[in-house]
């Protein structure tokens, strides 16, 4: 008979912690925690659309924005149009993998943890290279097909 007893003063001891918690949680940390997830969702996303994890987004997405920042450059020389186009696309690409690495975050972590965005950008850039230094091989080892944007013939 005490053994019920233990278990129902315990059971009571958890009800009354579990209502206390529930009352915490105000309306005002409910809206930004949404607010939170709903900017998490639209960072995952633009980054997945930059990114190079998204196979059709180079069309719409990554090569207009390639070529601006390389039309852009090419005003102040006629030579670096293509060099900065592939400098815009590799950046755009950055760009996208740390937008996604901020939105995944935002949507995933419970607790609120303080961000290094050094550390951040580190790992978009080294991603990204390393995505890019497996392509040029792929294609080097003609494995990949590549147009031939420089023949003279």
């Amino acid at each position: 008979m005490e053994s019920v007893q233990k278990v129902d003063q315990e059971l009571s001891i958890v009800e009354n912690g579990t209502q206390q918690q529930s009352q915490q949680t105000n309306p005002g940390e409910l809206k930004i925690d949404i607010f939170k997830k709903l900017r998490g969702g639209f960072f995952l996303v633009l980054g997945y659309l930059l990114s190079p994890l998204c196979w059709w987004n180079d069309l719409i997405f990554n090569l207009p924005i390639a070529y601006g920042f390389g039309y852009v450059c090419s005003l102040f020389s006629a030579n670096l149009l293509v060099p900065c186009s592939i400098a815009g696309y590799w950046i755009s690409n950055v760009i996208g993998i740390v937008m996604m690495q901020f939105g995944s975050q935002d949507i995933f972590q419970k607790e609120p943890k303080e961000r290094n965005l050094k550390k951040e950008i580190f790992s978009g850039l080294i991603s990204s290279t390393v995505y890019t230094l497996v392509i040029v091989a792929l294609i080097q080892l003609k494995i990949l097909d590549a147009p031939d944007l420089f023949s003279n013939g």
